[in-house]
């Protein structure tokens, strides 16, 4: 199961690459869907966003803001981006591909990832996981003293430094580039 996963956390942006034309290629959006759909999508760039800047990569175990919340909310606003994008498509095909897409390889990668911060930081990632949940967010709850995690860790602020170190302002770039496209795409959809 590791070894898939890994293969699936390496494949999953190589492959990304054919699935987006396709997916442009599929799309029919509308205004309405459009702007549906980018609600719904700003709301994923956001969570994504505040979460970045909560991540201290490969230095200490994220547990403020919404990782409080979810182990996972980077991908948590992931998946709302994917959705809003499947919803600005108008497109059940194009919907379906993304979707389809994320829930393939976003799994194995939310796996892996904990194996690496539990073979990391052991108990107090034990702890972690045994309060928070992996990805649908909960309310938090106290931090016991005993799980190796300083109560304080909770309050940590956001950082503009810490979203920049941890590169969210490309998620910010792609989805600017994917409305672009879209919007290119609808107005040939409707003059041609």
């Amino acid at each position: 199961m590791a070894d898939r996963n890994a293969i699936l956390a390496r494949w999953r942006v190589r492959l990304g690459y054919p699935v987006a034309p396709l997916y442009l290629w599929l799309a029919l959006p509308t205004r309405g869907s459009l702007v549906w759909g980018m609600v719904i999508a700003l709301f994923g760039l956001l969570l994504r966003g505040v979460a970045a800047g909560h991540l201290h990569k490969q230095e200490e175990l994220a547990v403020s803001g919404p990782y409080a919340w979810s182990r996972n909310p980077l991908y948590f606003g992931s998946f709302f981006l994917v959705v809003g994008f499947g919803v600005a498509s108008h497109s059940w095909a194009a919907g379906a591909l993304i979707v389809g897409y994320y829930a393939f390889f976003y799994p194995g990668v939310m796996r892996r990832e904990e194996g690496e911060l539990r073979a990391k930081h052991g108990a107090a990632f034990d702890a972690y996981a045994a309060r928070v949940p992996l990805f649908f967010p909960r309310p938090p709850r106290q931090v016991p003293a005993t799980d190796g995690v300083h109560p304080a860790a909770n309050d940590k602020l956001f950082s503009w430094d810490q979203y920049a170190r941890n590169r969210e302002y490309q998620a910010t770039l792609g989805f600017m580039v994917g409305v672009i496209l879209l919007v290119a795409r609808m107005l040939l959809h409707t003059t041609g």
